[in-house]
């Protein structure tokens, strides 16, 4: 029987695909676990027991990865970005995430706010004063167009296609390899075109899924520390403390790390779609208070205008190398290399996660859903958000000297009515996208380590959750903001190897689509326009 144009319902297995793999129940795998925990514990009784040493090999280490692997990560951001872009432009993109005949699992309103959650919400809410604030008063090298829209557009080439793209092609392989091939939903799954079933289920399969929960656990414990020390500095902003210290930081991470426990033992949608939901209202309620109270004509003027530096400077910025000279060399250490390395840390817990809850959609929505979506809301934030700074910079006040980054969107808020009621929204969002987010990450490291389960056990769950708060804990007790700059460094070494895990991955996914019998059919079929 003829194929319909459009794909999505058709999801037949074919001949050479996996099967299906049976529910079951899910099964620690004791290799993944047992080494996985124990060098969890290891790394963190070294930062406790000598935190100097620690902090100083760390930084040697992670210096020598942004000067000798920074070419690779530069030109590994735009390759996946280039990789997404062509499969969703190509007969591939019409190419489902399911199996016969099924549909979204998620609503599309749904399916962004979890996304969204767990990518970077926290980061949105970080950051989106003090980036382009910081690129306004110091301008990056090599761009000479207007200072506000350049500092935007560096801030969204940041947040924008690059770290969308490579969370993108990691969801995707993930996605591909269980819904569709009916493999287990593991990042070493997806290795199973190039090295077999036999080597991925063997010793190498293992390493993979180790390093994922490792950069997974250390990367989502460096985040809560860094919510807790923005909620810290919110506190401060109410008045209801002179100064926030290490015990009130400890207390608000016991609170979050509980609150994120019982989100994600109660299930994806029950727990992450209910708190992002919650979520995504409450952010778009700042942002219509910051975009009305705030410089509303000159936020109006930088969207098209930051839009437009970042089309126009989008190539230039993306082969920006080491080569441009010292200056440059030593920005794109500080900045972009640091950020390629960091979303690369995020990606084995963000992209199996993206793959969970991206069931039923064809490639070519997957791709548009989670790289366009995502980078255009980003554009609004920083506009919104980032003018606000801009504009206040620009009246004279200094912001950016006036305090560390944690306060600078609270020291924005303060210059605008109500800042009490905005500054408990903001600590309201910073809790709940940290929650959804490390919600989703304990999800994942269950699923890893309990040999790819769709519903991992609550216990595992609640184990890597508890653990995860407790590395941010122990660090805050024993070090404070410089054991949480340690724990930053860790999941950005861990990026390097994950490069090629990705490469590999993006390899891995175009094998199996050119044997996909789907594929082959659409290839008899004459063009017609994208979904």
């Amino acid at each position: 029987m003829p194929l319909e144009p459009d794909a999505l319902d058709y999801c037949s297995p074919a001949s050479g695909m996996d099967g299906p793999q049976p529910p079951g129940r899910a099964v620690t795998d004791p290799v993944v676990f047992g080494v996985a925990a124990a060098s969890v514990i290891a790394i963190l009784a070294w930062g406790l027991l000598n935190p100097p040493g620690f902090s100083s090999t760390m930084t040697s280490i992670l210096n020598w990865v942004v000067t000798n692997l920074g070419w690779l990560f530069i030109l590994s951001a735009t390759g996946f970005v280039l990789f997404a872009v062509w499969l969703a432009l190509s007969r591939y993109g019409r190419i489902p995430l399911c199996g016969d005949g099924e549909k979204p699992e998620f609503n599309t309103v749904s399916w962004v706010a979890m996304m969204f959650s767990a990518g970077m919400g926290i980061g949105l809410i970080f950051w989106g004063v003090t980036e382009p604030l910081t690129h306004f008063v110091k301008p990056p090298p090599g761009l000479a167009d207007s200072a506000a829209g350049t500092a935007l557009a560096t801030a969204l080439f940041h947040w924008g296609f690059h770290p969308w793209s490579m969370y993108a092609v990691v969801g995707m392989s993930v996605a591909y390899g269980t819904y569709r091939m009916g493999r287990k939903q593991l990042i070493s799954s997806a290795f199973t075109p190039l090295f077999g079933r036999k080597r991925v289920e063997g010793p190498i399969g293992k390493i993979i899924d180790i390093l994922a929960i490792f950069a997974t656990m250390f990367g989502t414990a460096a985040s809560l520390g860094l919510g807790a020390l923005q909620i810290g500095s919110g506190i401060e902003t109410v008045g209801w403390v002179g100064k926030a210290g290490t015990m009130l930081l400890v207390s608000i991470v016991a609170l979050l790390t509980l609150a994120f426990v019982a989100s994600a033992i109660s299930g994806v949608s029950r727990g992450i779609q209910w708190l992002s939901n919650i979520n995504m209202v409450l952010a778009l309620i700042l942002a219509i208070f910051v975009f009305v109270a705030g410089p509303t004509v000159l936020i109006l003027n930088l969207i098209p205008t930051s839009l437009g530096d970042y089309l126009a400077n989008l190539p230039s910025m993306s082969a920006r190398s080491g080569a441009d000279g010292a200056d440059t060399d030593a920005w794109l250490s500080s900045w972009t290399i640091f950020y390629w390395a960091w979303w690369i840390s995020w990606t084995p817990f963000v992209g199996m996660f993206l793959a969970r809850i991206s069931r039923g959609r064809t490639i070519r929505q997957f791709v548009v859903g989670v790289i366009l979506i995502p980078t255009t809301v980003s554009m609004v934030w920083f506009a919104v958000f980032g003018g606000a700074g801009i504009g206040q910079q620009r009246d004279g006040i200094d912001l950016y000297g006036s305090g560390e980054p944690e306060s600078t969107l609270f020291g924005m808020l303060d210059r605008l009515p109500l800042v009490g009621v905005s500054s408990l929204l903001v600590m309201a969002l910073v809790a709940i996208f940290f929650v959804s987010g490390a919600d989703a990450a304990s999800m994942v490291m269950g699923t890893l380590s309990q040999r790819g389960s769709l519903n991992p056990s609550r216990w595992a769950v609640a184990t890597w959750g508890l653990a995860t708060g407790a590395v941010a804990v122990l660090m805050l007790w024993a070090g404070g903001s410089d054991a949480l700059n340690g724990l930053q460094t860790m999941t950005i070494i861990v990026a390097a190897p994950f490069v090629f895990v990705m490469i590999g991955m993006c390899v891995s996914l175009y094998l199996d689509l050119r044997k996909d019998p789907l594929a082959k059919e659409l290839r008899r079929l004459p063009k017609v326009p994208h979904d």
